[in-house]
């Protein structure tokens, strides 16, 4: 790679000025590409140390290097209080079409950030009583993105559901059940949606209400997911947690684990304490504003202890970093819920939760109002009957998490150029259509070895190779910040670049020259292996046509 040839005679150059390399040194883009390709701050960073001026190091610098240039590099400039910026010559960029179609696909753009670091990712987790609805989706599409990121980037990944099967709602769920069976309105507090008349009817007579009800609920779920194109490795059951001892176990631990902070009078110091006839979690002493109820005066268990005990769970599973993707409704849980990991004697931050803010669906600008309660929903499965699996996943993943989305199906529904989803799509089957008239006008791709890759000069081909070349940044990146949407943003970018080099640049023609016919053979299929590549991150398709 371009950058670690710089990296290199940066630390080169310093040796021949007498300074000490730092550990690292930083080689980045510019924010403008007038000051170049490649920018390094190591002046800045090595000046103190060395007790230099910045930028006459800078300048010693730039001297050293064009003494003994890196390939590739044609200028050598300082720029602000001294930075070394690189411009370089187009090789640099056939050098990039060169790793990415040697490399492919499954290799391109995988930088090892996990370093086989087992990580699980935890979400949707929607209550077992009923069809997913599409308030689920942007939790669902992004914790799949994100498993995708991270399982490419070096980490061994798991994605776990959390049923959430046992406690009142589950017994509301079953008691409608056997209402609807018997031809009768559920209870107030049950559950009034048509899926439970639906289901009703189908539940044999001798059925048991609450096992037979969660089985349904958790296929109809399963269903759902699999036709949004995510699947899970693990669908762990509160009540197995329950069977198994674990939440009292748990308790026992945290009221014999010593706690933090001590007060010199305190004869017993705890993690959790009895008081007041309940049990609590002493949360204060991790930074909370009140200690926490774990179980209540009358016996019954907080919902925080059995979530402590799950995740206790998960780190006894051998998981490194626990990522959970929760919706903006658990806001307020999240410190509580790190200071209960913190309790179990880990560090919070082996505990990431994303918080995923709301959608608003709108179809032809009236809103669709969610409520699973009444039966008003939109599931994801009419979602994904509307405007497929493939829209729906890019659609939700074209803003940060941390923004409220709003969302008009007819809009995403259209095959017009401003329908980003169709926008990228589109751009992959462009190319495949290239493919075919290739072959209908028996024009071979030469191999790679015997094409003039220095034929590419348009500004056109030369920005499309510049946007493969930031793809494993962008991976690395989008892993590092939890944040799939800027794969969105990459793939649409080079999907745009791909649009416009498909109508300056002809790639079979009359007027083209045939050597140049086949280098652009040889970039219309790394843009296509780099199309593949952030579409899968997004969990969508390649599509041939459209």
């Amino acid at each position: 790679m371009v950058t670690d040839s710089l990296t290199e005679a940066l630390r080169a150059a310093l040796r021949t000025c007498g300074v000490d390399a730092p550990d690292t040194i930083q080689v980045e883009r510019p924010a403008r590409r007038e000051h170049g390709d490649w920018s390094s701050n190591v002046a800045l960073v090595s000046a103190k140390a060395a007790g230099r001026n910045p930028r006459e190091l800078a300048a010693d610098l730039v001297a050293a290097l064009e003494a003994d240039p890196a390939p590739h590099v044609v200028k050598i400039e300082i720029a602000g209080p001294g930075f070394v910026n690189f411009h370089l010559d187009d090789g640099w960029l056939h050098d990039v079409l060169t790793q990415v179609v040697t490399e492919g696909a499954d290799d391109y753009a995988t930088p090892d950030l996990g370093g086989g670091k087992k990580v699980m990712v935890e979400f949707v987790s929607a209550n077992p009583t009923g069809p997913l609805h599409a308030g689920h989706a942007r939790g669902a599409v992004y914790g799949d993105s994100l498993a995708r990121l991270l399982a490419r980037t070096g980490h061994d990944v798991s994605r776990e559901f959390y049923v959430n099967d046992r406690g009142v709602q589950i017994q509301h769920f079953a008691d409608s059940l056997v209402a609807r069976k018997a031809g009768e309105e559920p209870d107030d507090d049950g559950y009034q949606g048509a899926y439970i008349s639906e289901w009703a009817v189908e539940m044999p007579d001798d059925a048991d209400p609450v096992t037979w009800g969660l089985a349904r609920a958790r296929q109809d779920q399963i269903d759902t997911l699999a036709g949004l194109g995510v699947a899970f490795d693990v669908w762990f059951s509160e009540s197995s947690l329950a069977d198994s001892g674990a939440i009292e176990q748990t308790l026992a631990d945290l009221l014999a684990r010593d706690a933090p902070d001590k007060p010199e009078d305190a004869d017993e110091w705890k993690v959790a304490y009895e008081a007041d006839g309940a049990t609590w979690l002493r949360s204060t002493v991790f930074g909370d504003d009140k200690d926490r109820v774990l179980v209540k005066t009358d016996g019954e268990y907080t919902y925080l202890l059995p979530d402590i005990a799950y995740h206790g769970d998960k780190f006894a599973r051998g998981f490194d970093l626990l990522i959970n993707v929760w919706g903006a409704d658990h806001h307020g849980y999240v410190s509580r819920l790190k200071n209960a990991v913190q309790a179990l004697g880990h560090d919070p931050d082996e505990l990431e939760i994303v918080i995923t803010q709301l959608v608003s669906l709108f179809k032809n600008g009236e809103p669709v109002r969610l409520s699973k309660r009444t039966g008003q929903i939109v599931t994801i499965d009419e979602i994904v009957d509307e405007i497929g699996a493939d829209s729906a996943r890019i659609t939700f993943l074209l803003q940060s998490m941390d923004s409220p989305q709003t969302v008009d199906l007819a809009e995403v529904a259209s095959q017009a150029m401003e329908n980003p989803v169709f926008y990228v799509q589109y751009a992959h089957a462009r190319i495949r259509s290239i493919g075919r008239k290739v072959a209908e006008l028996g024009v071979e791709r030469a191999p790679l070895a015997d094409v003039d890759l220095g034929l590419l000069t348009h500004e056109r081909e030369l920005e499309l190779l510049r946007s493969l070349s930031e793809l494993p940044e962008v991976v690395a990146g989008a892993t590092l910040g939890r944040a799939p949407h800027q794969v969105t943003t990459w793939v649409r970018e080079l999907a745009g670049r791909f649009h416009g080099f498909y109508h300056d640049c002809y790639v079979v023609a009359d007027s083209v020259d045939p050597a140049l016919t086949q280098a652009r053979l040889w970039l219309v299929e790394a843009v296509r292996i780099g199309l593949a590549i952030g579409l899968d991150l997004l969990g969508a398709s390649a599509p041939d046509e459209m």
